[in-house]
């Protein structure tokens, strides 16, 4: 088993997931990169970790898939023996009115969005809670707390992860396990690159503009490293945009 601290970041190979996994690698973690789908994307992404003089391994999982968490987590648990930081990150959008949002769109980004936190979180707890030591922190958004018109699937689904974070975080602070979330506002990625009337939105945040995946990525870096004595918190990363 490694010294240095080992962190699982899902959905990393692009956008919010991997300035986590840079920053955190930056900081010495090495770094466990999961992903769903581009194998090149991914693969890209962990040698530019790689570069930063740290350990870097991608593993391909759906996890929205709980079979397929379950046997992929057990092998990382076995190669490296620990999990000390995991960030619940993977997350899709299918937006839509409500009045038009079908099934399919409602589950898919639950799944994904939500369900996953559970799926991921189930296996690591048990090995932190051996380990007496371990950080969680997810991924929410601004519209887990203030609600978003078309997005009532990611608004449930984000808000359901603040719920999970503060019932988490009561249930093992005595295990000397914290648990966090982060709630971005506009960041700059490719799940916000084609948003409609932009610059009417840059008029609600109050430092006018929208921020980067790396001003996330600080904050979650500081959850995960530079504070002993904070859990059960949402910090929102939104430049003013809820003030």
């Amino acid at each position: 088993m490694t010294d240095k601290k080992i962190a699982l970041i899902t959905g990393a190979s692009r956008g919010i997931g991997k300035a986590v996994a840079i920053m955190l690698a930056k900081a010495g973690c090495d770094i466990i990169v999961n992903y769903a789908g581009n194998s090149e994307t991914a693969e890209k992404t962990v040698e530019e970790i790689k570069a930063l003089g740290v350990n870097c391994e991608a593993y391909k999982f759906d996890v929205s898939n709980q079979e397929e968490v379950n046997t992929s987590v057990a092998k990382i648990l076995e190669k490296y023996g620990k999990i000390d930081i995991l960030v619940n990150n993977a997350g899709i959008t299918r937006d839509d009115l409500f009045i038009r949002m079908d099934a399919d769109k409602w589950n898919a980004v639950i799944n994904t969005n939500l369900n996953s936190a559970f799926y991921v979180s189930k296996p690591i707890v048990k090995s932190m809670m051996k380990q007496r030591s371990g950080v969680i922190i997810s991924t929410s958004s601004v519209v887990g707390l203030y609600g978003n018109p078309g997005q009532a699937n990611y608004s449930a689904a984000k808000a359901g992860l603040i719920g999970f974070t503060k019932s988490l975080a009561k249930e093992l602070g005595s295990r000397n396990i914290r648990v966090n979330a982060v709630a971005p506002g506009f960041i700059q990625t490719d799940m916000t690159k084609d948003l409609p009337n932009i610059d009417d939105y840059m008029k609600m945040i109050s430092l006018r503009r929208m921020g980067t995946a790396e001003d996330v990525a600080q904050v979650v870096k500081f959850l995960a490293l530079d504070t002993t004595y904070v859990t059960g918190q949402v910090i929102e990363v939104d430049g003013g945009l809820i003030i």
